[in-house]
């Protein structure tokens, strides 16, 4: 038995600093002086984008946001499909006087909520484009964002491909700091498993761009839609990529209440995805299904394992002192966002703390996901998280 309880641990442990750490190790090793084949930019007046955007009381952003993809230089031809899910502020109001001004954009304006989901259907359905692009309110482009991104199509094994997003306004009283990290973490693992396997797992949802021939309705209660069109794409056996020069900004979560609650409801859409895919887990050798299993299956199932080490070391640590240690120190890892809330409250803001609080945080948003999951996701609709611009 407590042979049994020290492997166990040791199992529990090695899963979570080999998906933390040990695959992003892995895919810098292996992509170290590798580098994508260089492509021209699209010119092609006769290449088609439309571009997707599903708002919900976006008023803060909507008007920058059109002035961003307005003063695009993309030199192709460009529709700009937008979809009111009832909105009850201004947003719709303002996207008409930019409607009115210019043809390229396309409002419809739904009388009753439906969800995202439900939205994006709608609008890629109305479109006649040859590649679809979504995007989110609150993410901003520069002028070639666009042209970046749609360069990568003219490589034919490639169905879809994500921007970079970088964050602004960073503040040192909340999370901005670690959520920026995360995002810049996680865009250099996407881009390697594009770069080496063309196997991105996910692109952020703010900014990506897919071929609409390789689109694939969205189930209208799923929670991460971008996450399910690529692992489509991926079923048709096309390449997904990460374009690191299409670059986008977006205003990054300080709020921890905000980011929970958010990271919660991803977390509900990740476990819908794993139950869509799960076909994937059952080959942990292809270059998907290790993608899959490495970068995200073991990250959704990381609260599990950190509970299972837990018990583990409660049981051992009634035999062995050093297991009274490990014990102390995991404790301190649960309970670190309190530890965090009450130093804050104090005025004192120590990065290193933060950072440990924030995966802790994120491990108990992600069982509170898995719960809401099995007690069954009924609707795709959710409001966004509180702009900061």
């Amino acid at each position: 038995m407590f042979a049994a309880a020290v492997l166990v641990f040791l199992l529990c442990v090695l899963l979570v600093f080999y998906t933390y750490v040990g695959f992003p190790l892995l895919l810098a090793i292996l992509a170290k002086g590798k580098v994508r084949s260089v492509v021209s930019d699209v010119k092609n007046p006769h290449t088609s984008v439309a571009l997707i955007m599903s708002v919900f009381n976006e008023e803060k952003v909507i008007e920058t946001k059109l002035k961003s993809l307005l003063n695009s230089n993309y030199q192709g031809v460009l529709s700009i499909y937008i979809g009111s899910d009832a909105s009850t502020d201004r947003t719709a109001e303002i996207v008409k006087r930019f409607a009115a001004d210019d043809q390229r954009i396309v409002f419809v304006e739904n009388n009753s909520r439906r969800g995202k989901p439900a939205m994006i259907n709608d609008l890629i359905e109305q479109c006649d484009s040859e590649i679809i692009l979504l995007t989110d309110a609150n993410v901003f482009f520069e002028p070639d964002t666009i042209s970046k991104l749609i360069r990568n199509f003219s490589d034919v094994e490639i169905g879809l491909a994500g921007a970079t997003i970088l964050n602004i306004g960073l503040k040192m009283d909340g999370i901005s700091h670690q959520e920026k990290s995360y995002i810049q973490r996680e865009n250099l693992i996407k881009y390697r498993e594009g770069l080496l396997w063309g196997t991105m797992m996910g692109p952020f949802g703010g900014c990506y761009a897919l071929r609409k021939s390789a689109f694939v309705p969205v189930p209208t209660h799923f929670l991460v839609d971008d996450f399910f069109i690529c692992m489509t794409v991926l079923e048709k056996k096309l390449k997904c990529i990460n374009e690191l020069e299409a670059i986008c900004y977006e205003d990054v979560s300080n709020d921890v209440q905000q980011e929970y609650k958010r990271k919660a409801r991803i977390s509900a859409g990740n476990f819908q995805n794993l139950k869509r895919f799960i076909s994937f887990v059952g080959k942990p050798f292809s270059k998907v299904g290790f993608c899959f299993i490495s970068h995200k299956v073991l990250r959704w199932l990381t609260p599990f394992f950190i509970l299972l080490s837990l018990c583990c070391l409660i049981w051992l640590s009634f035999h062995q002192p050093v297991f009274q240690l490990l014990l102390v120190g995991e404790l301190l890892l649960i309970f670190s966002p309190l530890i965090d809330w009450l130093l804050k409250k104090i005025n004192i803001h120590l990065r290193v703390i933060r950072f440990v609080s924030y995966f802790s945080l994120m491990n108990i948003a992600l069982l509170k996901g898995f719960f809401r999951f099995i007690v069954g996701v009924k609707s795709g609709v959710w409001t966004p998280t509180k702009r900061t611009l």
